[in-house]
């Protein structure tokens, strides 16, 4: 049901680990589905410094608004600007080319404490 690469945040925030310190960040599917039908993202700006725990990106729906918080401290590199006219994609490829941002970790010990895959999915059961 999610995907078994990835690491999962109790927020509901997926963590794909890429080059280097480098990971991606995104929304899980169950979070999309709760939210419904995604017409707006507010996402970091590149360069910007978060903290584990920060929001730092917001994503609206036609029921809500959501904060995206960071999964681990470190620098935003990339921000995924498809969102900006598409951001339904959330919705329809959530860990995908429904991705949110990207960042550079200060201290890559931050993740040991993210979920895998079975125990999110035993999170959003319950």
């Amino acid at each position: 049901m999610y995907p078994d690469d990835l690491s999962y945040t109790p927020k509901h925030e997926w963590v794909r680990q890429g080059a280097g310190d480098v990971v991606r960040v995104g929304i899980t599917s169950f979070a999309a589905g709760e939210l419904g039908d995604v017409v707006f993202v507010s996402l970091p700006q590149v360069g910007e410094e978060i903290a584990l725990g920060d929001a730092c990106a917001e994503v609206e729906s036609t029921k809500s608004v959501s904060d995206v918080y960071s999964p681990a401290t470190g620098v935003i590199t990339a921000v995924n600007e498809l969102l900006n006219d598409s951001p339904e994609t959330v919705n329809s490829d959530p860990y995908g080319d429904g991705w949110l941002f990207e960042v550079e970790l200060s201290d890559p010990s931050e993740l040991d404490d993210l979920l895998d895959a079975d125990s999110y999915a035993e999170q959003v059961a319950g």
